[in-house]
């Protein structure tokens, strides 16, 4: 029967015997661990020869002797002898000092577990009877992916007496585009306040049943919860001790007031990080076929926020052939957005595609121009949440063949860009 512990080398002495390339592996893992290593070989292969010469790692080159073991609290032989290993382990059992032994890991009185971490979570798995590396290794993998998938009960039972703030960009809406630590940070959340837009409804169901959520999501013209409010909830809730993951739609960093967020943590004295997310001025273009820029047609990208006055900036971006410029929380604005433009110089036959609700089922894209804008967007309903593009890049066509304007939709059917919405 094995009994696993865990067991910190950090500053601590670790004998290898062997320089070839198990050594290799494994010295570079009890180098990340904070191990003082030792290696004690007649050569050494390329690789450790390498991390040798890069780290603080001191070689004897020559063969194992009984007293190399002194001072270490780990041994580990893999010189590719059995014979040699054999000699190593009986050494360390003498001196009391826990040995691995590769060539015959049954041998030895510790072995090296297959292990995988998600934050200071950290699972190793081991053979109990006859050493089996691959199967341990297909089973850190399973365990690996449901890390990845945030499937596995994270949240921590202890509680400190301060707790965290984790701004999570939840990118345009489906919960496998959410990256793979927003999907840690979610699974060891006690407390999630968020957004209306994003993938929270998607999320909710997987997370431990006595999670706190927290709806704090803005309309146009309805703010149930403004801003100070929210700032004064991830504070609250992280004094108390909880793992706070603030989660938005797109970006915290992009029209997400993320900063304002940041800032709050940071003057109550709450540790706060921040997740990227795919922002939405790229995403939902993308799904739509539109790339924000393209090779001979636009070679840069201005992104507006609608509900702001526009600038000279802005209106010169509007005009510039060169420029896309993509309008977020836009659809109210369009008229005023339209009618700027025109009157600082944009043409009006400069390209515009409307994409409705990004990354749904409910996806839609019209494509017009400027100067059919406004009548175009009431003529089919245009309705928040949607994405404004304007460029080159917009036109219809440009990457895939042209539709008429009742079937432009969405591309996201069986493939990348099929069928329509």
């Amino acid at each position: 029967m094995t009994t696993m512990i865990g067991v910190s080398l950090a500053g601590r002495e670790v004998l290898m015997v062997g320089g070839g390339p198990v050594t290799a592996r494994r010295l570079a893992r009890f180098l990340d661990d904070g191990a003082h290593v030792r290696v004690v070989a007649p050569e050494l292969c390329d690789a450790v020869r390498a991390l040798v010469r890069r780290s603080d790692v001191a070689w004897t080159p020559r063969r194992f002797r009984r007293g190399d073991v002194a001072g270490a609290w780990l041994v580990h032989a893999a010189t590719g002898d059995p014979r040699v290993d054999r000699d190593v382990a009986a050494a360390a059992e003498r001196r009391r000092v826990l040995c691995i032994t590769a060539s015959d890991g049954a041998r030895g009185t510790a072995r090296l577990s297959a292990q995988t971490a998600s934050g200071d979570v950290i699972v190793g798995v081991v053979s109990d009877a006859g050493v089996d590396p691959r199967r341990s290794a297909r089973v850190r993998d399973a365990i690996d992916g449901l890390f990845t998938e945030g499937r596995l009960p994270l949240r921590r039972r202890r509680k400190t007496a301060v707790g965290r703030v984790d701004l999570i960009g939840g990118g345009p809406g489906p919960g496998d585009l959410l990256t793979v630590r927003a999907r840690r940070l979610l699974a060891e959340a006690d407390v999630v306040v968020a957004d209306r837009l994003g993938p929270g409804s998607q999320l909710v169901g997987e997370l431990d049943p006595d999670t706190l959520v927290i709806d704090v999501g803005k309309r146009p013209g309805h703010h149930p919860v403004p801003q100070d409010d929210i700032n004064a909830l991830l504070v609250q809730h992280a004094r108390a001790g909880k793992r706070v993951v603030r989660l938005k739609g797109g970006d915290p960093f992009v029209f997400g007031r993320g900063g304002e967020e940041v800032r709050a943590c940071v003057g109550a004295g709450i540790p706060v990080e921040v997740v990227p997310g795919i922002s939405s001025a790229i995403a939902v273009p993308q799904a739509a076929g539109i790339p924000v820029t393209h090779r001979g047609v636009a070679g840069a990208v201005h992104i507006v926020n609608g509900q702001a006055a526009l600038t000279a900036a802005t209106l010169a971006a509007l005009a510039d052939p060169a420029t896309t410029t993509v309008v977020l929380m836009g659809v109210a604005a369009l008229p005023r957005l339209a009618q700027q433009a025109l009157a600082h110089g944009a043409a009006a036959d400069r390209p515009v595609a409307i994409v409705e609700s990004g990354h749904t089922p409910q996806q839609r894209t019209t494509h017009t121009t400027l100067g059919s804008a406004v009548a175009d967007a009431r003529a089919v309903g245009v309705r928040n949440p949607a994405v404004i593009v304007v460029g080159d890049v917009a036109r219809a066509g440009l990457l895939l063949p042209e539709w008429s304007r009742e079937d432009a939709g969405s591309y996201a059917g069986g493939g990348p860009y099929e069928g329509t919405g």
